[in-house]
């Protein structure tokens, strides 16, 4: 019997946690009418906003919207203590074995991770052996995901490190939430979340090039077929910087320009949303249409800064992921204030052996994999759908990672029937810079459908806002 996942809102004996207490008086008080025509009026505002994302490989083509839910995901002060402070420190520790891995290795050396999960990972790049961009910080702006089990204990599920996103959904959710429901932040001390973009700017002015002193920051996006392209807008112009494409840049005399109206003007950062291999065709894939010609030689030699750092794959992998609370411990002294999900590595036989005999009851990961793309959720797989993937773990074991199916937490979800409980995850965003630190809130995916434990998007699940109490 599968242990009863744990109610965001509501005690064992029915009563109400006291984060939800004022909440659950309102909802209780509203018909749930209300609610139907609010959900209504926010899917209105989201499409007038355009705020939308692709689906690759969708034969249906065209864009989305992210379901949105109107019962927020509310999180009281000193769960948000806790949360903070752990994901904080699980960022200083990454960025220091970034740094490690590109150095010295000394924790190669001491054994705490396995010389072959770096050396031999795709994701290492040997050209930035050696290499240390301003302030030792590889990892500007991360994304943690984080999962709540029925011990009510919370977990660190992954770490995004590469391009992260969704940040611009909690902070359009939020000024939704705020349109629909005034009277609900009148009465709940809900932190604010709105200056996460003048952070995120201040953040990316810091890790610039020291000879900088006014710097001049972009957003590198793909364009317009991008799946995250609105967030990349967004951010732009919340942050009132350039979005801007490869076209757009230009490399002479060492230096990086934007081209404009003007004429050419020189650029030292770039928040960067395009993949390693993309970003100069003259050092990575040289069939990139989408990077810049020299990017990274003028990266190399300083006079310019990339957030994030090319190489940061290698500390999200997920065959890394495991050894993150040994890295706090190594580099930072310090005990993990977040536990991680246990996880079976099956290039290791021991463990490949036990994941085998048990794929009904695991999940299994693809190490480079993301948006729940190439994963199986055995309690909710097919026979057939086993079998498959049991052949794919065969061929090659290195490449999959195993984890226990978690009862996720629960959080109220308004769905046509009205109020019911769907399984949730949360996603801070976490800024590295002059100090490590969080905004109060994040993103919280839900699954929308019943039962399910697959809260991405691109799989069909949706977005709350996440208020965190100030008091």
């Amino acid at each position: 019997m599968p242990p009863r996942p744990f109610d965001e809102m509501t005690n064992p004996d029915g009563g109400i946690r006291s984060p939800y207490g004022l909440y659950s008086d309102w909802v209780n008080q509203t018909p749930l009418d209300v609610l139907r025509q609010k959900h209504a009026q926010a899917d209105v505002l989201f499409r007038r906003i355009g705020i939308t994302f692709a689906v690759y490989g969708d034969n249906q083509g065209g864009e989305r919207l992210i379901p949105f839910d109107v019962v927020p995901r509310i999180i009281s002060k000193k769960e948000w203590d806790i949360l903070s402070r752990g994901v904080c420190q699980r960022v200083d520790a990454l960025n220091r074995f970034i740094y490690d891995v590109y150095h010295d290795q000394e924790i190669l050396k001491a054994g705490k991770v396995p010389k072959g999960l770096v050396r031999n990972n795709g994701q290492f790049r040997k050209e930035m052996v050696g290499f240390t961009p301003p302030r030792n910080l590889y990892v500007q702006i991360a994304g943690i995901d984080i999962v709540r089990t029925a011990e009510n204990e919370f977990h660190v599920l992954e770490d995004n490190l590469r391009t992260p996103s969704g940040v611009s959904y909690m902070l359009e959710n939020r000024d939704v939430m705020t349109r629909l429901f005034p009277e609900l932040f009148n009465r709940h001390p809900v932190a604010p979340v709105n200056h996460y973009a003048q952070e995120l700017l201040k953040t990316l002015q810091y890790s610039a090039p020291d000879h900088a002193d006014n710097p001049t920051v972009v957003v590198l996006t793909p364009g317009q077929y991008n799946s995250a392209y609105f967030e990349h807008a967004f951010l732009a112009d919340e942050m009132g910087i350039e979005l801007v494409q490869g076209q757009d840049l230009f490399v002479e005399g060492g230096h990086v320009y934007m081209r404009t109206i003007a004429g050419p003007q020189r650029v030292d950062v770039i928040y960067r949303r395009i993949d390693d291999d993309f970003l100069d065709p003259l050092a990575f894939r040289k069939d990139s249409m989408l990077g810049v010609p020299g990017l990274f030689e003028a990266y190399r030699s300083g006079a310019v800064t990339l957030a994030n750092a090319i190489g940061t794959g290698i500390a999200d992998d997920k065959a890394i992921y495991d050894f993150v609370p040994g890295m706090i411990e190594f580099y930072l002294g310090e005990k993990p204030i977040l536990r991680n999900v246990p996880t079976y590595h099956l290039d290791d036989d021991d463990d490949r052996a036990y994941v085998l005999e048990h794929l009904a009851e695991l999940v299994v990961k693809e190490v480079h994999g993301s948006g729940g793309y190439g994963m199986l959720v055995g309690p909710r797989a097919s026979r057939q759908q086993i079998s498959d993937y049991r052949d794919r773990i065969l061929a090659d074991p290195a490449n999959f990672i195993a984890q226990p199916t978690l009862a996720l937490s629960t959080c109220p979800t308004f769905v046509d029937q009205g109020l019911a409980p769907r399984h949730v995850d949360l996603r801070p965003f976490v800024l590295a810079g002059k100090t490590t630190q969080v905004v109060p809130g994040g993103l919280t995916r839900v699954a929308l459908e019943k039962d399910s434990l697959v809260v991405n998007s691109s799989q069909g699940g949706g977005t709350k806002d996440t208020w965190v109490l100030e008091r």
